[in-house]
């Protein structure tokens, strides 16, 4: 039972019901409002007009009772035929009352001669022209007062009061038609907000196919949705996510492959040595130390790409385990130079350090080693005889900036955006010959990123190359 009502929930919740639910709503409310509201203000205006008609007849009953004198004596018969044609013409009933509210004329001929008291009929001859007009069941009643023009005194009252059972009836078929028209009205917005509420949530449906199809593995899905603005950024956006999703998976792809070649190299090189070896039989002692050498180099090659590897898998972004602590970058760099400068001395590399002030920073010390010590290692490996590195520390109150220049071989303006990729290597007889992986830029890349820095890049070819990298003093662990 729980399931099922969690399953009418869940559709209820639905963008097609919500729409759908809205634009009904939205669309017969003011409908049944403005209706209600004519209806009312049709009636109204019926009992007005009938009323002002009413209050016509009156004025001129009053001035014919007020000729003939009936209000002192015989009602003449102008007034009786009047009264009576107007109590016919309405279906209703005619009452003319004196100064002694006494009753001279009645169309139904049951109150002549009798006192008539009644709140409007008091009322009316209180207040000079002033009437009355009071809706009492089926009947609307008016009040009318007789004034005499030259003295504008009150000489007495014209009662009617006519039936609302025709009105009532029109009101009924108004009515009547009225709700055919909201019921045709309220079908038509039923219509159309199904109809509109399908069209709105169809594109979401081929979003959430396209995801599923992805799901399933097939990353060549893309979106051509143009229905509205809002969905052409959603396609814009998935057609975005999907390009990237394939970038990652033929770089992964790649990644492998290049692996593979990586490790192949140097099994092939030992395999071949060995099977020197071992089908060469009385070789001399100086040619198995040659080969047994060779195959050391191809070992500690295979074993510097492996534990390059496991530094990059430890520096990606969905893997790395950051180990902050507050460090002083200055000693970072010297333990780093000092490690280096016999490497550069070989070939007459003059190692230049410049700090303009003492830094402390937040940041992974074994991971930032890497980092700079692939950079500096670089600077020197890619460099020419007799050149020089010049390392800089600077920082402002929000980052530490280190700069790497040197003299060296440069990177061509076509390489300089592949440089950070994994296994790249601009020129790989010579990354070979110094013993690079390619896996270098890419680890130093991961671990700037890591600590929510940037690392940039400038070279020109035969003239040297700068790496300029910006890490945050403080830093701030993602969310």
């Amino acid at each position: 039972m729980k399931e099922k009502w969690k399953s009418v929930w869940y559709r209820l919740r639905s963008l097609r019901v919500q729409v759908f639910s809205v634009m009904f709503l939205v669309g017969i409310l003011p409908v049944i409002l403005i209706s209600n509201i004519l209806l009312k203000a049709y009636n109204a205006q019926i009992i007005s007009q009938k009323t002002d008609e009413l209050q016509s007849y009156g004025n001129v009953i009053s001035n014919l009772v007020l000729s003939s004198g009936s209000l002192s004596g015989q009602v003449s018969e102008d007034v009786e035929r009047e009264t009576e044609e107007v109590a016919n013409v309405y279906q209703g009933r005619v009452m003319i009352v004196n100064q002694n509210l006494t009753v001279i004329k009645d169309t139904y001929g049951l109150e002549e001669g009798k006192i008539a008291i009644s709140k409007e009929i008091v009322q009316c001859f209180q207040q000079s022209g002033a009437k009355y007009v009071n809706e009492i069941g089926d009947y609307i009643q008016l009040t009318l007062p007789i004034v005499e023009p030259a003295s504008e005194r009150i000489q007495g009252v014209i009662l009617v009061s006519f039936s609302t059972k025709n009105l009532n009836l029109v009101e009924e078929s108004v009515n009547y038609r009225a709700i055919l028209l909201l019921v045709a009205i309220a079908i038509c917005i039923l219509i159309f907000s199904l109809t509109y509420s399908s069209i709105l949530s169809k594109p979401l449906l081929k979003v959430t196919e396209s995801i599923d199809e992805i799901t399933r593995g097939d990353t060549d899905v893309s979106l051509a949705l143009s229905t509205y603005s809002e969905l052409v950024t959603v396609s814009d956006s998935f057609n975005k996510m999907t390009g990237y999703i394939r970038e990652q998976d033929t770089a992964r792809q790649e990644f492998v492959s290049n692996v593979s070649h990586e490790l192949k190299t140097p099994l092939a090189s030992m395999k071949v040595l060995s099977d020197s070896l071992l089908s060469q039989e009385g070789m001399p002692e100086e040619l198995y130390r040659e080969f047994l050498v060779d195959i050391t180099d191809e070992i500690e090659r295979m074993t510097k790409i492996i534990n390059d590897l496991l530094s990059m898998v430890k520096t990606e972004k969905n893997t790395a385990n950051m180990v902050i602590s507050n460090i002083n970058v200055n000693d970072l760099l010297e333990k780093l130079l000092k490690r280096l400068r016999p490497i550069a001395a070989t070939r007459n590399i003059e190692v230049i350090y410049e700090s303009y002030r003492p830094v402390m920073a937040d940041i992974d010390e074994v991971k930032m080693s890497i980092a700079l010590n692939n950079l500096i290692e670089n600077a020197v490996k890619y460099n020419y005889d007799d050149g020089w590195v010049r390392v800089t520390l600077n920082a402002d109150h929000k980052f530490f900036y280190v700069k790497i220049e040197d003299s060296g071989v440069g990177i061509p303006d076509e390489f300089q955006d592949k440089v950070f990729e994994r296994f790249y290597r601009v020129d790989k007889a010579r990354s070979r010959e110094t013993g690079g992986t390619g896996l270098g830029l890419a680890l130093t890349r991961n671990v700037v990123l890591l600590h929510r820095g940037s690392i940039k890049l400038y070279s020109k070819e035969k003239e040297g190359t700068t790496f300029t990298v910006r890490i945050p003093l403080n830093y701030v662990a993602p969310e």
